[in-house]
């Protein structure tokens, strides 16, 4: 069945994890500790972020949870937050974070759109800091459709969201592929009834993936010639 639309996970994906959110993560930690060691460790702990490495682990909750659920395991070592004040704080810096594009965005989408390809993003991150990311990057105008886990369709892995897509671009399942670096993404996808690409800018690894997945990537800078082949 041919690829008639591609929807896009943004962190792991149109985005190298590591690169972009590692050293965001360390900021915000030493941000909410307020200088208290202790406390950063307890938080580092929960969101399985090794301060020494300065780097996120392959279980850590925030490759694929929602910042809802990232609000709410910080929540208890930031008493002078509400849990919504919290949510907002890392949807708001999260936004501001310094981004590694995985491939340079705006020629490879261009090169999507000029085959007639439709475009979305849905991410377990909120729709405000998709947004803002991805018009800093200077793509945000490429998209049919970007959702996060706050735009009422929904998270990953639940298909939900991904069927929004294709109600909103009027393109079916089985035309469309779900593209990311996590098990969420690709759970989600099968869910959904769609072809599901994996990506290893991630941090999961091929063997991770592979059972998952139609076809696993290094990056989505190979998606065209995959689609070609």
């Amino acid at each position: 069945m041919p690829v008639d639309a591609l929807l896009f996970d943004k962190d792991g994906t149109l985005f190298d994890f590591a690169e972009t959110w590692n050293a965001w993560a360390g900021e915000v930690l030493e941000q909410l500790s307020q200088g208290d060691e202790a406390r950063a460790d307890a938080m580092a702990r929960v969101i399985s972020f090794d301060r020494s490495r300065g780097a996120f682990n392959p279980d850590s909750l925030v490759i694929a949870g929602t910042n809802d659920e990232v609000a709410e395991v910080l929540s208890e070592f930031v008493q002078e937050k509400s849990l919504q004040e919290l949510a907002d704080f890392l949807s708001q810096s999260a936004a501001a974070a310094a981004l590694a594009p995985a491939v340079p965005l705006a020629e490879f989408l261009d090169g999507l759109l000029s085959q007639g390809k439709v475009l979305g993003v849905m991410t377990n991150d909120s729709e405000l800091s998709a947004k803002s990311q991805l018009a800093r990057a200077g793509v945000l105008d490429r998209f049919a459709f970007v959702a996060g886990c706050d735009s009422g369709h929904g998270a990953k892995p639940d298909p939900d969201p991904l069927l929004a897509f294709c109600a909103a671009t009027g393109v079916a399942p089985g035309r469309t592929a779900m593209v990311g670096d996590s098990l969420h993404d690709l759970e989600a996808g099968a869910a959904a009834g769609m072809t599901r690409i994996g990506v290893l800018t991630g941090m999961a690894l091929r063997e991770d993936l592979a059972p998952h997945a139609d076809v696993v990537l290094p990056d989505i800078g190979h998606i065209p010639g995959w689609l070609d082949h």
